[in-house]
């Protein structure tokens, strides 16, 4: 039993008050209302659906009616019942929602959320204060070790799969001043150097105590707001198959998460845990100590097993544990803001299968980089299959979106990403296909890293640079719209599709697709247009090459909205340029697979990046359909997006 499921079990041992820990000091719960989906009393079929309410001055022996609410929502997810809701009033919690059981479909679904227009803020930390002056700014604090339980933060290092920790030690632990978290120092004499620009904490464990140090630059912390990461996550199942759970509503902050690597259970500060149909919609998530979201594998006795060949393997396990499209995925994550996660914004491994993530802005991911690895990204899946991803806003972050082994089905879709680095807007690493990228707004200083074969590129900006590279990596591809695996095959390279993008380049910087000239497979190319340089694929018949024509492209904020400006494109109507469709498409060679819809249907690109009709004769090169020659502005970003005007 690993610690995380000793302190849940053990809690009450350790004499936790609900002023220390309210998430695990709810009132004692029926074993029958303790147990997962597995469980149904015939009884609750007749009963009819029940609203909880939970507030801050409200007790868990209530009944969680409005006029009695209850204290903790973990209570309220005790007694929660599919069809159920749980209603959470204005205020700060400090617990970790361990749902016991989820909803039964998608119309009894299991729904908690935020009072309208009230505040509600869970965290995953608790209020620190007897800080003691040591020197300086350097102040401290000693908390028994019982406090944390079995699974102390400032013990539990980061570790897993593909973690590099630049040869020190980093913990699951936090430190905020009034909100904001220091960096973590690689020694306590680092604690007494010279005053610098970066606040730090340190903790030293014993026997018996904690001990935290920490930089208080200029002000006495037992008078600010001072928080340490305590729970190591937020809102989380400890059982896998929690069902068709909607979480709505909610700011969720600091949470002491592991590293979420692709052959482990991935713990988020939200999670869904190898379960089907969460809606997850419409919070504030951020300072996460490793991920923000995740969609993630199940845990099992092969976790971080680097004997086992990634993924090809765990994919076979993972069936044996209910990977299929009626059990796993199929979540929706929707118009949420998720920032300051040092790991990822959103990760899944196996679980996020047949899911749509739209509407989200994704911001500040990995950008301290006291540690690295090979799982950052605002958006990093493995085997999308199936997968959404549309009309998200990332940036600062150190890789946009990263698609990795099993990218089949996918589309991404009306995404805009700048300012992100040093690496790219979107990587796709060592996958087949078919999968189409389409309508998006590539800013950053590199587009696109393309480590696979089989995609669709159609009416993109590519501001930036492409690189791609051939892998002689073994992966695996799948049966249509399914998770049984088809056969494997290393990347030759190439095998894509450029269709009606616009490619913009820098001076002394190779871009455009002359990268593929010398590409294993060919590509098919059509309508692509090149300006201030970048370069067309030796082999494309009719570019439109503008070789001295510099748009001169920027993003403004203006009135709460991003726009984009630029000078025109004069002689954009020159490109010979077709609808695209499935039909336009073929077939991605290695799975012999076309481009289509996920229920099998065909496609047809026939909308742009603001969802204006293209012509279907001769549409517009690039995202943006007719944009006009003159100077031109257009709003590609605004807080209340469309996606919430869909919701079911």
């Amino acid at each position: 039993m690993s610690n995380r499921r000793q302190f849940i079990r053990q809690t009450a041992a350790f004499g936790l008050t609900a002023g220390l820990l309210p998430g695990f000091a709810a009132a004692p719960v029926p074993a029958q209302q303790r147990e997962g989906n597995d469980t149904h009393d015939p009884a609750d079929e007749d009963r009819g659906s029940t609203e909880f309410h939970v507030a801050v001055n409200g007790d868990d022996s209530n009944p969680g009616i409005r006029a009695a609410p209850l204290r903790t929502i973990q209570r309220a997810a005790d007694l929660a019942q599919p069809g159920d809701t749980v209603t959470v009033h204005e205020g700060v919690y400090r617990e970790r929602i361990n749902p016991p059981r989820g909803g039964e479909s998608d119309s009894k679904r299991i729904v908690y959320q935020a009072a309208p227009g009230e505040k509600v803020v869970i965290k995953g930390s608790e209020v620190i204060k007897d800080w003691v002056h040591v020197q300086d700014d350097v102040w401290k604090v000693v908390l028994p070790n019982t406090f944390f339980g079995s699974d102390n933060p400032y013990r539990e290092l980061i570790r897993g799969g593909w973690f590099d920790p630049k040869d020190r030690e980093h913990h699951t632990g936090a430190v905020y001043l009034n909100g904001h978290w220091l960096d973590e120092a690689d020694g306590i004499d680092k604690m007494f150097d010279p005053p610098d620009a970066t606040p730090l904490w340190f903790a030293h464990v014993d026997r018996r105590n904690t001990t935290i140090f920490a930089h208080f630059r200029g002000v006495n912390p037992n008078e600010q707001t001072v928080e340490i990461n305590v729970r190591w996550a937020v809102f989380y199942p400890e059982k896998p198959h929690c069902n068709y759970i909607t979480v709505r509503g909610f700011t969720m902050q600091q949470a002491a998460t592991q590293w979420a690597p692709p052959r482990a259970e991935q713990v988020g500060l939200i999670g869904t845990h190898w379960s089907k149909g969460w809606i997850i919609e419409d919070n504030a998530i951020s300072y996460s100590r490793c991920t923000g979201i995740t969609l993630g594998k199940h845990g099992d006795e092969w976790d971080n097993n680097r004997k086992v060949s990634i993924f090809i393997e765990y994919a076979r396990r993972a069936h044996a544990r209910g990977w299929n499209r009626d059990t796993i995925g199929s979540h929706v994550v929707r118009n949420n803001t998720i920032s300051h996660c040092e790991q990822a914004g959103i990760a899944g491994s196996l679980g996020a299968v047949f899911s749509q993530i739209t509407g989200n802005t994704i911001h500040d991911i990995h950008v301290r980089r006291l540690f690295t690895g090979h799982e950052m990204a605002g958006i990093k899946l493995h085997a999308a299959i199936d997968v959404e991803i549309s009309r998200n806003r990332i940036y600062r972050a150190d890789r946009g979106i990263w698609l990795d082994w099993m990218t089949q089905g996918t589309r991404v879709t009306g995404n805009l990403l700048h300012d992100n680095g040093p690496r790219e807007d979107l990587f796709v690493e060592v996958s087949h296909g078919p999968y189409l990228i389409d309508n998006n707004l590539f800013l950053s200083d590199r587009s696109l890293a393309d480590w696979s074969q089989g995609g669709a590129y159609v009416h993109n900006l590519f501001a930036g640079s492409i690189t791609r590279r051939p892998d002689k990596r073994v992966t695996p591809y799948h049966l249509a719209h399914s998770t049984e695996i088809a056969g494997t095959s290393d990347i030759a390279g190439g095998d894509n599709r450029f269709y009606n993008n616009i490619f913009i380049g820098a001076e002394g910087q190779k871009r455009g697709l002359s990268v593929y000239d010398n590409s294993e497979l060919p590509l098919q190319t059509g309508g692509n247009v090149y300006l201030n340089g970048a370069e067309p694929y030796a082999k494309e018949a009719n570019p439109l090459v503008l070789a001295g024509m510099d748009p001169g492209l920027k993003l403004v904020e203006e009135d709460g909205r991003t726009v984009i400006q630029f000078d025109g494109f004069p002689g954009l109507d020159n490109a010979s340029t077709t609808l695209v469709t499935t039909g336009l498409l073929g077939r991605a060679r290695i799975p012999e697979l076309p481009f289509e819809k996920p229920d099998g249907s065909a496609l047809a690109v026939n909308t742009d990046y603001l969802g204006k009709p293209r012509c279907r004769e001769k549409p517009s090169p690039g995202p943006f359909e007719r944009p006009g020659t003159g100077p031109v502005s257009l709003s590609v970003w605004e807080p209340e997006h469309e996606t919430r005007k869909e919701r079911p």
